[in-house]
């Protein structure tokens, strides 16, 4: 299996994806993501591991810690995973990979928003667009290019979990260009 496929396959879970969004914020060792996601530190382990096999996430030190040595990951903001999504969207190696992560993703947003905040005396700002639309090609690079231009700014100014001061929020984006049938006569 490639790099690029194993990436995408390695992205298509759950947890991983969970894991993928707290190490953008802050580095974390395996037990604080353990903590923060309410698994075991076997399972954190685990899904770590797998993620650095495929090159997602990349080691950000070590520090010793009552006698042992503790291991900290972190994912930065472009990644193999990235690439082989859009390698795939593109009609790339692994459509089956694609549609795993696709399956993960929509698991993930469902998760999310059953926690989202509903609070009546100070709405917060949010945005759901859900279309399958025709569009000008320059609109469409153009929207595009905004949504990853809003990717990559809420991704860089990521903190760590539960920072004063910040916000917990989701961003759930797929922009993709779609295949044009000819209509069932």
């Amino acid at each position: 299996m490639s790099l690029d496929v194993a990436a995408l396959r390695a992205s298509a879970h759950p947890i991983r994806l969970r894991m993928l969004s707290l190490l953008t914020g802050a580095a974390m060792s395996a037990t604080e993501l353990a903590q923060e996601l309410d698994i075991t530190h076997a399972n954190a382990s685990y899904h770590l591991r797998v993620l650095a096999a495929a090159g997602i996430v990349e080691a950000a030190g070590e520090e010793n810690v009552r006698g042992g040595v503790v291991k900290r990951y972190r994912h930065p903001t472009r990644t193999a995973a990235d690439e082989a999504a859009g390698q795939a969207q593109k009609g790339g190696t692994d459509p089956e990979g694609q549609l795993l992560v696709w399956q993960a993703i929509a698991h993930e947003l469902i998760r999310r928003a059953q926690d989202q905040a509903v609070d009546t005396e100070r709405p917060s700002p949010s945005t759901l667009c859900d279309a399958e639309l025709w569009v000008d090609p320059e609109v469409w690079k153009r929207a595009a290019r905004l949504a990853g231009d809003a990717a990559l700014l809420l991704h860089e100014n990521a903190q760590p979990p539960r920072t004063d001061g910040t916000l917990h929020v989701n961003a759930t984006m797929a922009l993709f260009e779609m295949t044009t049938k000819e209509p069932k006569r």
